[in-house]
């Protein structure tokens, strides 16, 4: 019996926590989001539809490896928004400082000679700095002189995407004219692999969740972390009580920009599966995807770098999942679509959850309610009553009132 009220209180505590009810929340709109990507493949293709979204589920089973590799870029530029996301700062420049990351990696890599056992080291630490610097000048515009940074930080996308190509271009030793393209990086520049036949996977996958766990402690166990979230929750009542909320934004756009910076880092520096050869960059003027789909992530993993993990690690397995609905003949496009139809719900999937819970719960009230509700008696009969019940022939319930008196008495 003792064991049994533990485990219910435990329960209790579990479902009522804001980790379950944010959990509930994600999955909610992942199946609402998948009914919906079944819907339009059907429209598209009704013969295809269930071997193509079969693929969708299940491809990225089959191909791990490239789901752990292509998850890492995505998942470091997530936790750069998300963490964005905890001081109130929406830092919609993660394309801008992921592009610059991948930059000072690959300059590194390119121009610098230095021993194999920390080449790669240093290439990674540059391309956090670089991030960091990216995100540095959005935080002193937000702190110093309250120039709001989605304007800011979106700008700088674009400021650094031609800067990067402007950059790379300009350089003989790092472009190549003739491929159009950045030169191979040497191995000592290269990530370690993990050994996955036919995968780019690498130990950069390992980094990323570690990083994850780390800024999860910093943010839960800490009084920075404490500070951080206080000033995005209210910015004026942190610096009534003390808090610096000007350093706080500062330090939280640096630190958000050095995550996708090294998120751009992990891009360009992982293994190729092609003998003497290595990840390039081509100067094309487009925006890196990769810091608008951490957007996505973010906000599937509703900004909890734990929840942030698992939610780059399905975005990537359903986009691998969607490249082997193309052999039925889909585009690969169609699993932007479910991506973009799964963020939509997740915005508002907190509100349906509640909403459902609030539902099943009166429910179950009502379901409780008779089962406890006491049952009529019938009270017994009574001789000495004034009145005597008669059932007629209609089986409608008469009153007779019942003749007390004596002979002697009808006589007098």
């Amino acid at each position: 019996m003792p064991n049994n009220l533990f485990s219910n209180v435990n329960m209790k505590r579990i479902t009522k926590s804001k980790g379950f009810s944010s959990f509930t929340a994600a999955l909610l709109a992942i199946v609402l989001g998948l009914i919906f990507g079944f819907i339009v493949m059907i429209f598209a293709s009704p013969a295809n539809s269930v071997q193509g979204f079969n693929r969708v589920l299940l491809g990225g089973f089959s191909r791990l490896g490239d789901v752990f590799y292509f998850a890492t870029p995505i998942l470091m530029t997530g936790l750069s928004v998300g963490f964005a996301f905890k001081m109130g700062l929406f830092n919609i420049g993660a394309s801008g400082q992921y592009t610059m990351g991948m930059f000072f990696a690959l300059y590194v890599g390119l121009m610098w000679k230095l021993p194999s056992g920390i080449h790669w080291i240093v290439c990674i630490i540059a391309g956090m700095i670089g991030g960091m610097l990216w995100g540095f000048i959005p935080g002193v515009l937000k702190a110093l002189r309250n120039v709001n940074e989605v304007i800011t930080s979106i700008m700088f996308n674009y400021i650094g995407m031609y800067l990067v190509d402007m950059m790379v271009q300009g350089n003989a030793t790092m472009y190549v004219s003739t491929k159009t393209r950045t030169a191979y990086l040497p191995a000592s520049a290269k990530m370690p692999s993990l050994g996955v036949p036919d995968s780019n996977v690498n130990v950069s996958i390992i980094i990323a969740i570690a990083l994850a766990i780390l800024l999860y402690i910093v943010l839960n166990k800490t009084v920075f972390g404490y500070e951080l979230k206080a000033t995005g929750l209210n910015k004026f009542a942190s610096k009534y009580a003390g808090m610096n909320d000007k350093r706080n934004t500062i330090l939280t756009m640096v630190i958000s920009g050095g995550l996708a910076g090294l998120g751009g880092a992990f891009a360009i520096l992982a293994p190729s599966t092609i003998t003497g050869s290595s990840m390039t960059y081509e100067p094309i003027s487009v925006i890196a995807a990769n810091g608008f789909n951490g957007i996505a992530v973010a906000l599937l993993g509703f900004s909890n770098p734990i929840g942030i993990i698992f939610s780059a690690l399905f975005v990537s397995h359903i986009q691998r999942g969607g490249t082997l609905a193309s052999l039925f003949g889909y585009k690969p496009e169609i699993i932007d679509v479910v991506i973009a139809v799964i963020i939509y719900f997740s915005a508002f999937a907190m509100l349906m959850n509640a909403t459902l819970a609030r539902f099943i719960k009166n429910i179950r009230g009502k379901k409780q309610d008779s089962i406890n509700k006491p049952k009529e008696t019938v009270p017994p009969k009574d001789v000495n009553t004034l009145t005597d019940h008669v059932q007629d022939e209609n089986n409608k319930e008469t009153v007779y009132p019942i003749d007390n008196t004596t002979k002697d008495d009808k006589e007098a």
